[in-house]
């Protein structure tokens, strides 16, 4: 079962309940979906860059601009007012810049692998909300047509899977995109590292990477070789390296099986001092020849 499919009923009961809260989402990558009387008004992935990346890599802000608008809103994580105040974006561009996060977030966590879900209700204040949440339905319906495009192509690719790198220099004209992708590909990679990269919705840049990989203007790398473990024939052992501080011990070999009852030795019970040695048969002969010669001797009869 697919992520979309774990994912899509969850999105559908929290649109149905009138949801407010975070539907915090385990997985590859993973990541959160906010929603407000069951509208999804904002979404994050670290699978998928935020509206601030996409800002900032779209080059109307600079990175020293973003930290001297941050300073001047208290630290605010979105300076929506000081953004439009300077000049530097308008409201609808910030509008499309957040739906457009929102949705690649989603079609991140949903193209990866999802484990579980949880919902939480402490979700007072989400980065980057949108002022008019998303429907349900139409969310899940653009993530499902995300999905079908990027599987129906001619090479299709994994948003963190395959690692292109440029195959040939191109001679014809290129898009901006397809030159900030030959910049940047490097063979460890992936269409998520490029997206981050280049400041580009993953959808976007996985759609783009399938494209030229098709092309010919980028190849996957391939895949390192794994490492093979030789295990010893039936019957060999495998030989422990010895160590000064703890020497092995030597193995432990099954006594010999007994062809015949042992000899008693002489003492082994250790009772042998108390109970006196029996006589043997020789010394009661002897004593009936020395009380005969005696009788002999003295001319008395037995």
């Amino acid at each position: 079962m697919s992520g979309y499919d774990h994912l899509a009923p969850a999105l559908a009961g929290c649109g149905r309940d009138g949801f407010t809260g975070a539907l915090c989402v385990a997985g590859t990558p993973g990541g959160t979906v906010h929603f407000r009387d069951g509208l999804v008004v904002a979404a994050e992935s670290p699978g998928a860059p935020g509206p601030e990346a996409l800002l900032l890599r779209s080059g109307r802000i600079s990175a020293e601009q973003w930290a001297a608008l941050l300073a001047e809103s208290g630290g605010a994580h979105w300076p929506v007012a000081a953004l439009v105040a300077h000049g530097y974006a308008g409201d609808a561009t910030l509008r499309v810049v957040c739906v457009m996060a929102l949705h690649d977030a989603v079609f991140a966590i949903a193209a990866g692998r999802v484990e579980e879900w949880r919902r939480t209700l402490d979700d007072a204040d989400p980065f980057a909300p949108v002022a008019v949440g998303e429907p349900v339905d139409r969310l899940l319906q653009d993530t499902a047509r995300r999905i079908a495009a990027v599987q129906q192509l001619n090479h299709p690719v994994h948003p963190d899977r395959e690692r292109p790198l440029p195959l040939v220099q191109p001679d014809g004209p290129l898009t901006p995109l397809q030159r900030d992708l030959l910049t940047h590909a490097d063979g460890r990679s992936t269409a998520r590292d490029l997206a981050f990269r280049t400041g580009r919705s993953v959808y976007t840049v996985t759609v783009e990477v399938a494209r030229m990989l098709a092309d010919g203007l980028l190849e996957c790398a391939p895949e390192p070789r794994p490492v093979r473990i030789r295990t010893p024939p039936e019957g060999v052992r495998r030989r422990i390296p010895e160590t000064p501080e703890s020497p092995p011990e030597p193995p432990l070999e099954p006594p010999p099986t007994p062809t015949a009852l042992p000899r008693r030795d002489p003492g082994a019970s250790g009772i042998a001092d108390v109970l006196a040695p029996e006589r043997s048969a020789a010394g009661w002969k002897w004593f009936f020849r020395l009380r005969n010669g005696a009788a002999r001797g003295s001319g008395g009869t037995v």
